[in-house]
């Protein structure tokens, strides 16, 4: 690493490949911390996108957290595709901790499509619990004892801001393209000319030698990747959402939810969190008592977007996310929602760090 700096009590430094990385200053807090956090920028974003956030981490948990801001999927990089992408995190998730022996927890903070590359990594590093701790827990009833981990880690937090779950495809799922069918169809057909393979896995018009759309195989253990084990294995999901004013993702796909699960809310009244509308524990559902809303044939052309949506909501929802709904409605800033929640530059999107806050607030360490 080179170019390293000190500030209010923050040690960072950056690689030459743009990489970024935070720790305690002083050196008893570092050399306690024991959690690698994580953290993965959106498309066509980079390191530096997380900067803002790696440092209040630190700054709050000075003797738990080293922070690696994720340097392998940058600008045109994060064209390339969702698995591509989240190869590459696993990877590079694999040479941090091989550089610090001393890591025994890992959480992961991801911000839009990297919320998507998260999932894919962590299902490519899943390791499955020991045996014999299989068997503890079976004798013992102990969960935490049947937990797989993720590079070797702990699994502590998962948590996505503006991510699209559901993917970016048709039913108001992409805010800018207003909800008309006629676009959001043209969309599906081009979005390859602009956002390459990326475009694909969003709009779930991806065919691999005739496999599912990738968004379909994430929502189960798929051959050698342990999608939902992965994120099973985590003790705390939470999905952060924009709840308007957000033009690149829309609420629905960032929250996982249902158009007729979305909840009303009001301006809120905590001083601490003042963006923060509102606040669900949504519990896991087993494939027998998960969820489901059946959807008529009526013989229009949404009819196949609803049900690749319905069937990564039922999916998503056999474990267990906390989700917080966040409003910059009278904000300066609140066109530019989607960078806002996660302060992209601190002099432009500070409005946003309410939000930055509570994550830390109600981060497992």
């Amino acid at each position: 690493m080179e170019n390293g700096a000190v500030e209010n009590g923050v040690c960072s430094s950056e690689s030459v490949n743009g990489g970024h990385e935070s720790w305690s200053c002083k050196d008893s807090d570092s050399s306690s911390a024991d959690h690698l956090v994580v953290l993965v920028n959106g498309i066509l974003g980079s390191a530096t996108d997380w900067k803002f956030a790696a440092e209040q981490f630190v700054k709050v948990l000075p003797d738990k957290v080293f922070v690696h801001c994720s340097e392998r999927n940058v600008s045109k990089l994060t064209l390339d595709g969702v698995d591509v992408m989240g190869e590459r995190l696993a990877e590079e998730v694999i040479e941090v901790i091989q550089r610090k022996p001393n890591l025994r927890k890992i959480s992961f903070v991801a911000h839009s499509v990297g919320g998507l590359v998260a999932r894919y990594a962590i299902g490519r590093l899943y390791r499955p619990p020991k045996r014999e701790n299989l068997e503890y827990s079976s004798s013992n009833r102990s969960e935490e004892d049947s937990r797989g981990t993720i590079g070797g880690l702990e699994a502590m937090n998962f948590i996505t801001s503006a991510t699209p779950h559901l993917g970016s495809r048709g039913h108001k799922q992409v805010p800018f393209l207003f909800g008309v069918t006629a676009i959001e169809k043209l969309a599906s057909l081009v979005i390859h000319l602009i956002f390459r393979r990326t475009g694909q896995h969003l709009f779930m018009n991806d065919d691999d030698e005739g496999k599912p759309p990738l968004l379909k195989r994430m929502i189960e253990d798929y051959g050698d990747c342990y999608f939902m084990s992965a994120l099973r294995a985590f003790r705390h999901r939470v999905a952060y959402s924009n709840v308007g004013y957000d033009h690149i993702v829309g609420w629905r796909t960032s929250c996982i939810r249902r158009n007729s699960d979305l909840p009303k809310w009001e301006d809120t009244l905590n001083e601490k969190y003042p963006h923060v509308v509102y606040e669900e524990h949504c519990k896991a559902y087993d494939d027998e008592h998960c969820e489901s809303t059946s959807i008529e044939d009526d013989g229009s052309d949404k009819l196949e977007v609803l049900h690749c949506a319905e069937e990564l909501v039922t999916g998503l929802s056999r474990v267990s996310w906390d989700k917080v709904d966040v409003s910059f409605h009278s904000c300066r800033q609140r066109f530019a929602a989607h960078s806002v929640i996660q302060v992209k530059d601190q002099s432009m999107h500070i409005e946003g760090a309410d939000v930055i806050q509570h994550m830390i607030d109600h981060f497992l360490t």
